[in-house]
């Protein structure tokens, strides 16, 4: 089982109350677990998940909040699409997700992550405002968040330090 920290706000809007959250370490293997926020741009909803370890991101924009409530589907299929953009094949996909096969939701559990994830949002509002979130270029937008250099204990980029955890070149073709 792995976990997905929601934020207050996140937690509201997905209906989730104190027993409904897990106080359980999160597995450390693999990518291990991330950190999601409800954000508003241009108006609109938008979900931005942000994997603990290397900060690694992405944002569903304009969601409505019955698909909120299912998050661990939504997190699957839009980490799954971020994957792919990124230059994973089907195959490596899968076995990433086997990692998140079951999902359990938290607290959000550091602070550090929150302000890695305020710098991003701030990324995304500046990349699309007053644009429309259906664009054409979406997963571009994503791929250059992940390309700037985050603060932290060490300045490093996230898409690196994803690649780093699961390189494409380590996975043996089946």
């Amino acid at each position: 089982m792995q976990i997905i920290g929601c934020t207050k706000k996140l937690q509201v809007e997905m209906g989730l109350t104190a027993k409904d959250l897990v106080t359980v370490e999160p597995a450390d293997a693999g990518l291990g677990p991330w950190t999601a926020n409800l954000i508003f741009i241009n108006g609109r909803k938008c979900v931005h998940f942000v994997n603990d370890k290397t900060l690694f991101n992405f944002l569903v924009p304009d969601v409505l909040r019955k698909h909120i409530r299912d998050l661990d589907r939504m997190f699957r299929n839009w980490f799954s699409c971020t994957l792919g953009d990124e230059g994973f094949t089907e195959n490596q996909i899968d076995k990433i997700l086997q990692e998140y096969e079951e999902i359990a939701f938290s607290k959000t559990r550091s602070r550090s992550v929150l302000g890695s994830m305020k710098e991003q949002a701030f990324m995304y509002k500046y990349k699309l405002q007053g644009e429309s979130l259906h664009r054409w270029d979406f997963p571009e937008i994503v791929k250059n968040v992940n390309r700037m250099l985050i603060a932290g204990p060490d300045y490093h980029y996230p898409v690196e330090s994803l690649f780093e955890i699961y390189h494409p070149l380590l996975f043996r073709p089946e």
